[in-house]
């Protein structure tokens, strides 16, 4: 089969194997992709090179995916959550200090996994991609926006807010962290970029009392 033809092959339902040897030689052939895919692109990985990099015979590649683009959709099924922006949680904590944990962890998971290196390539080729991780990116502002509703309920946020926009906008500046570095060169401040974002969120005198009850825990 060609690139071209490997190309062209959709397969919406990738073979799941029970058997662990089975199970072993598909994750053998995901992770080859993954790192064939940060390695050199996507476009420039075929399935004859994930399969020999794998160590798997190239019918075996197509035992279980029917081209590179539904191995890659698993790969993202897999690892969505780790590639969107983690969901804040305001009340009952220091939220500056919080919010620097939570992006800290998440931005070394997502560094760890590599795949996000390939996502431009692929958003401005798939659309299918594109709606998938819209679709994703809602839900996760869904839940962001939830949040910011909960902390308003509780008085602990600015009361004119709009909460839909500053829900996007945490979203925004979350997924511009890894380029920002990238230009840089510099490790990110996650505490400077959690300032910020809790001083247009909260008014100084709460954002004073979460962090002084925290303390005080």
């Amino acid at each position: 089969m060609s690139v071209h033809e490997d190309e062209l092959l959709v397969g919406k339902y990738p073979y799941v194997p029970k058997q662990k040897r089975a199970q072993q030689k598909r994750s053998a052939l995901l992770e080859s992709g993954r790192a064939l895919f940060i390695e050199k692109g996507y476009e420039q990985t075929n399935a004859k090179e994930i399969a020999s990099h794998a160590g798997v015979a190239t019918g075996t590649f197509y035992r279980y995916f029917s081209d590179k683009r539904q191995l890659m959709m698993s790969l993202l099924e897999d690892q969505m959550e780790s590639l969107l922006p983690p969901e804040p949680i305001w009340p009952n904590v220091d939220p500056e200090a919080f919010l620097a944990t939570l992006w800290e962890q998440h931005f070394q998971r997502l560094d760890k996994l590599g795949l996000y290196r390939v996502l431009p390539e692929l958003l401005l080729k798939d659309a299918q991609f594109a709606e998938i991780l819209a679709e994703a990116k809602r839900k996760i502002h869904t839940r962001i926006h939830l949040s910011l509703i909960h902390a308003k309920e509780l008085g602990i946020i600015w009361d004119d807010l709009d909460l839909d926009t500053v829900s996007w906008a945490i979203m925004v500046l979350s997924e511009k962290i890894p380029e920002k570095q990238h230009e840089s060169g510099k490790q990110l401040d996650y505490h400077d970029l959690s300032k910020i974002i809790c001083r247009f969120v909260f008014p100084p005198e709460v954002l004073k009392q979460l962090k002084s009850e925290e303390k005080n825990k």
